[in-house]
């Protein structure tokens, strides 16, 4: 088990405050495990068991509490009065009409409520004005690099340092956490992922969205991730597959991209007009939680390491909380535009630039962009960092394990 120091830290930061705390992300991230360390946490600093109530939905066990005036009743049945009760419901997007049960559970003084789901349905719409302005949303991924170097390390009893043989192996297994336990086999591996993936499509997906072709939804998974790195849009994808004899409408495909993004499988980056700093509607792309799930779905292909690469900076930004798009500049594209505090850095991702020719047209469209906002290049290349006029160009393993 590894601790997530920097999720610890922002439960504790917002723990007794007069807020909801919600763990979104996709399932077996790790958000569960998140809230029984965080229990344990509580009881280190003297809080009574009694005064702790947690409930998995996801449990058959727990299956009468589906009915949420039934969930109310058995949390404030079990409260003790006059102290503060710490109440953790996991995956609460399983109880329909959830949020009436939360809202009157919030008007108790002393409730102090945790919350985890794995379908971003679940603050959308009517859900989110009612509970607006009473949470805070605590987004969880799949393991980082160098959190999987150390959870390989605790796990094998010895140091597994973050270069290339250990990045190869992240890229290839993913950083869903209990995949470290699985020292390595790649069926077992494999059996592990596919139930992810089973568990997100029956109970995320097929059941909520109402989608009832299984079929074409894997293939549009597959597609997207045979993809990774490629403006696509629902028509394109369409089009794709009738071609291909499967004819599927432009709408089943946009229902199926919907399903995918709120179930967390997938993200979507949208396209961003670096001139006229305005966002475009058309085309965008779209990249997997989780890169184990790319090689579980397609095998181990070769000749899509760059565009992997891509992914893995993709969800590094996304770690550290910026808003990411895709960026245009006149007839050319940025890979990324990442704002924060309404601040933008551009980023080109390369697996190698040695070729002088890859090199200028990675670097041409940062050139272009003449503000002093900064901008990184980002490769495989195994060499310190170089500027190329203001351009840095780093080794993304010091990037992702912040060694810079």
């Amino acid at each position: 088990m590894i601790i997530r120091k920097e999720f610890q830290e922002i439960l504790l930061k917002w723990q007794g405050k007069k807020i909801i705390k919600v763990v979104t992300g996709v399932r077996r991230c790790g958000k569960s495990t998140l809230l029984l360390e965080f229990q344990k946490t509580l009881l280190s600093q003297g809080v009574s068991q009694d005064c702790i109530q947690a409930v998995n939905l996801d449990a058959i066990e727990n299956e009468h509490l589906y009915d949420y005036h039934k969930l109310y009743k058995q949390i404030t049945e079990n409260l003790i009065p006059e102290k503060m009760n710490y109440i953790f419901l996991d995956e609460i997007q399983m109880v329909p009409e959830f949020e009436k049960a939360i809202n009157s559970l919030f008007l108790k003084e002393n409730i102090d409520l945790y919350l985890t789901g794995s379908n971003a349905y679940m603050l959308s719409g009517e859900i989110a004005t009612l509970l607006s302005g009473r949470y805070i949303e605590i987004k969880m991924l799949p393991l980082s690099f160098p959190e999987y170097c150390e959870l390989c390390s605790e796990i094998s009893g010895s140091k597994i340092e973050p270069n290339r043989k250990s990045y190869n192996q992240f890229v290839m297994f993913g950083g869903f956490p209990y995949v470290a336990n699985l020292l390595n086999d790649k069926e077992m591996i494999r059996d592990y992922l596919r139930g992810i993936y089973s568990t997100i499509v029956l109970k995320d997906i097929l059941q909520r969205k109402k989608i009832s072709d299984s079929d074409v939804l894997e293939k549009i998974t597959k597609y997207s991730l045979s993809n990774i790195g490629n403006l696509t849009s629902s028509k394109k994808v369409s089009d794709t597959l009738t071609s291909g004899g499967r004819k599927t409408a432009s709408a089943t495909v946009e229902n199926c991209y919907t399903a995918l993004t709120e179930s967390y499988l997938f993200y979507k980056a949208t396209r961003y007009d670096i001139k006229g700093k305005e966002f475009l509607k058309s085309l965008e792309k779209y990249y997997a939680v989780d890169t184990g799930l790319y090689y579980f779905m397609l095998g181990s292909k070769t000749g899509n390491e760059g565009f992997i690469l891509e992914n893995i900076v993709y969800l590094e930004l996304l770690r550290r909380g910026y808003e990411i798009y895709v960026g245009k500049y006149g007839d050319m594209e940025v890979d990324f535009v990442a704002i924060k505090n309404g601040l933008p850095e551009y980023y080109q991702v390369s697996l190698s630039v040695i070729n002088e020719d890859t090199l200028n047209r990675e670097l041409k469209p940062l050139k272009a962009i003449k503000d002093s906002h900064p901008k990184f290049l980002i490769t495989l290349d195994e060499c310190n960092e170089i500027s190329h006029d203001g351009i840095r160009q780093v080794y993304a393993l010091d990037w992702i394990c912040n060694k810079l």
